[in-house]
């Protein structure tokens, strides 16, 4: 199996849906032997913000001398993104022989994986084989159900920035949401948050966890990621590194911060003078709309725009355009993407549909693409 079959495997029609639940992963990983048992892990939830977290602690680790394995969902344009080392990632070779090993096992035991989780009992197998030293695990959704839920015991929880998304299977309320990314605060592991859920000091409590309030005060001068929302981002992460791996300087955490990547969030393009963001929410597409008022206040905007159907794509275009912005939007080859007329039937100013325009990008006007992980991929490689 080449790395192309294994796509296909995974992206199958009998494996590419969502069903939280654990019992199916725990069976494949026991079957494996309980990789996930011999691992030493940062486990972070939350709505947003859990990559830039993820990304800023493993580059940190990374700078101190560490072997660290990075888990995170989902990917912009391969599946080997998910899974690094070190900041490598994952060989085609071995990811499809991992993804084949693990079905092999599953069908040969009646065990029906999703996607997601035959990726994170890949993950799990494969950084245990590497034995790493620390892994840095995002959960793919929510928390308590998650496939990356699985672990026993953690060094620390981290739970991000908690709003709505995903309320079909989250909660239709914050205090429901945040429960749910509380799911992995561990007995008598510390868990960092920078809000105040009652749900969360409450589950802190059952489980004798030490709960670490943080205020978004750190100095984001040196973090090569932009956005305003990273203040909080980085906080979190920092109290984490700073409280767990007490022994890694200042300097280290300086010099790791300018080295941070992590690609489509607020990712500026300077050749296309393009900003290229993630945000697939109503919160995070306002945390963008403020950060491009910060650092491009005076400057003309030209917005390319497509989000899923499932998306509230009402408030996201209430709170992204303004009558200046000029406003295209865009149908990508997904399943469930938005159409152009479900659109432009809520947005209240002018708009027109994205055809590979080509756009004369030394106008002067910042280009910026953004609304879906999965509109990405396709749309950059027209651009």
């Amino acid at each position: 199996m080449d790395y192309e079959d294994a796509v296909k495997l995974l992206t199958g029609q009998g494996r590419f849906y969502i069903e939280l639940g654990l019992e199916r992963i725990l069976s494949i990983l026991d079957i494996l032997g309980n990789p996930q048992d011999k691992l030493k892990c940062i486990h972070v939830s939350g709505t947003n913000g859990k990559g830039s977290v993820c990304a800023i602690i493993a580059t940190v680790l990374k700078e101190a001398g560490m072997k660290v394995g990075l888990y995170t969902s989902p990917h912009i344009f391969k599946y080997t993104e998910r899974i690094k080392i070190s900041g490598k990632e994952i060989s085609e070779v071995d990811f499809a022989n991992y993804v084949e090993k693990i079905c092999a096992l599953a069908d040969e035991n009646n065990i029906h994986l999703t996607e997601f989780e035959i990726l994170t009992a890949v993950m799990f197998k494969y950084f245990a084989d590497n034995e790493v030293d620390v892994v840095v695990l995002e959960t793919g959704l929510g928390g308590r159900f998650d496939a990356t839920n699985v672990i026993k015991s953690n060094l620390c929880s981290i739970i991000t920035h908690i709003d709505f998304d995903h309320t079909e299977r989250l909660g239709k309320t914050l205090e429901q949401i945040a429960f749910e990314k509380s799911g992995i605060i561990k007995e008598n592991c510390p868990v960092i948050t920078a809000e105040g859920f009652e749900i969360i000091k409450d589950t802190a409590d059952k489980k004798n966890s030490l709960m670490i309030m943080v205020s978004p005060f750190e100095d984001t001068s040196n973090l090569s990621l932009k956005g305003l929302y990273q203040q909080e981002n980085l906080s979190l992460a920092l109290t984490a590194v700073r409280y767990l791996f007490k022994k890694i300087s200042e300097d280290t955490i300086q010099k790791a911060l300018k080295k941070v990547q992590h690609p489509c969030r607020f990712q500026y393009i300077p050749d296309k003078n393009m900003i290229i963001d993630a945000a697939h929410n109503p919160n995070g597409i306002k945390a963008l709309r403020q950060s491009l008022d910060f650092y491009y206040p005076s400057v003309k905007k030209r917005f390319i725009f497509g989000c899923l159907k499932n998306k509230d794509f009402n408030t996201m275009i209430s709170e992204l355009f303004k009558p200046e912005d000029e406003i295209y939007f865009y149908h990508f080859d997904y399943p469930n993407s938005a159409e152009i007329d479900e659109l432009q039937a809520v947005c209240p100013y002018e708009s027109k549909e994205f055809a590979a325009q080509k756009f004369d990008y030394t106008d002067g006007k910042l280009t910026i693409v953004c609304g879906s992980f999965y509109m990405i991929k396709e749309l950059v490689s027209k651009l």
